[in-house]
């Protein structure tokens, strides 16, 4: 099992920046590829960001690209999403997410990739 919890989340104007952290618990970590996901009202959850969980390849949404970076710290169980330049259309719940990859170098980004859940972040963003 891996508990995960988001942190950081609020409200903030538009261009601002935030980090959301991703704190797991649990199993090995670093065996875990990490995503982040945001659900607005209305919509169904989407894909941002994922990190494999080793040689830290990385991949971010579209939308987001350019704006959105997305890391991890194995050492301190953590993942992490930098969000900057930020627009009223990224106001979500934010969930970070663990997926436990046959392959070390794997991005998951589809929504069943995924083993474990956190319980989300509100992001708010006006403008």
């Amino acid at each position: 099992q891996v508990q995960l919890v988001e942190s950081g989340g609020g409200t903030v104007q538009a261009g601002d920046s935030l980090r959301l952290s991703c704190q797991a618990s649990g199993r090995t970590f670093s065996n875990y590829a990490m995503g982040w996901f945001r659900q607005a009202p209305g919509n169904e959850r989407e894909f941002v960001a994922a990190i494999s969980w080793i040689g830290g390849r990385t991949y971010v949404g579209d939308y987001v690209k350019g704006r959105f970076t997305i890391s991890r710290d194995n050492a301190r169980k953590t993942a992490y999403l930098q969000m900057n330049s930020l627009k009223p259309e990224d106001t979500a719940v934010y969930y970070c997410a663990a997926a436990n990859t046959r392959l070390a170098s794997a991005l998951p980004m589809g929504i069943n990739e995924y083993d474990y859940w956190g319980q989300g972040t509100q992001v708010t963003v006006s403008s």
